[in-house]
């Protein structure tokens, strides 16, 4: 193998592992999937990674190609996940060629997403489902749909302006919350449950999935990070339900 073809390889698993971070995946098994492309494509691979960077290094017998790659921060894709697991494996069963392997990934990545419409619609009979699992009644249910929607269409349109993804958690927790404290002045029996469910959708359930797996696997610094991370967004959730609460304080009496 040539340095170029040393440098090509790196080329690809960098941009690889990048989209894998970014979209959510725990370290070990982008960790795991790398190498498994680098064995089919006859090189070594290392890898360190941390919560916005990671270092790939390459290497050939005794050619080498050392990289620091930035992690982008693409929207969570179980997709992503299970397409890009199975080109690792593809990958390495079939012995495929770069080329053949990079036009399979860029096939996957450009999949056209989940319409946004779709996102809302179900993710609000998400949130009044979990209404109903707590004991909400129908009424509870429906303002749950409703303050559901609105804060989610809210973070959609806040997160495509690109706003601060903090800023995004507080202010969607907050509208939801506000248009759910409708049940308290209708009067509904479980408007507390409407409440606390309104606001679930926020909840971050991947990355703090991802920090313990991490940490279980050694993987601690970005472990530690995604878990902070994790935290600071629950916080968030917090001062936008808190905001509400201030606001409907009287209702609650």
């Amino acid at each position: 193998m040539t340095q170029e073809q040393v440098v090509e390889t790196a080329d690809f698993i960098a941009r690889y592992l990048s989209h894998m971070l970014g979209a959510g995946v725990h370290t070990s098994r982008v960790v795991r999937n790398s190498k498994r492309i680098g064995t089919a494509l006859g090189v070594d691979v290392s890898i360190h990674t941390s919560q916005k960077t990671a270092t790939l290094t390459v290497k050939s017998g005794q050619l080498m190609n050392t990289r620091v790659l930035d992690i982008p921060a693409f929207p969570i894709s179980f997709e992503w996940n299970a397409d890009l697991s199975a080109l690792s494996w593809a990958a390495y069963d079939r012995k495929m060629p770069l080329k053949e392997i990079e036009a399979k990934f860029d096939e996957l990545i450009s999949k056209p997403r989940m319409n946004p419409v779709f996102v809302l619609l179900m993710v609000s009979l998400a949130n009044a489902s979990f209404c109903r699992l707590f004991g909400g009644d129908v009424w509870a249910m429906l303002v749950t749909f409703t303050a559901t929607m609105i804060g989610f269409f809210t973070r959609q349109h806040l997160t495509r302006r690109k706003v601060n993804h903090y800023i995004v958690f507080i202010i969607s927790a907050f509208v939801a919350s506000l248009c759910a404290s409708t049940a308290l002045t209708l009067g509904i029996d479980s408007a507390e449950i409407a409440l606390a469910t309104s606001v679930l959708y926020l909840v971050p359930g991947v990355p703090l999935i991802n920090g313990i797996i991490d940490i279980t696997d050694g993987h601690i610094q970005i472990g530690i990070s995604r878990l902070v991370n994790a935290l600071m967004l629950i916080v968030c959730i917090a001062i936008g339900m808190s905001a509400t609460l201030m606001l409907v304080k009287d209702s609650l009496l």
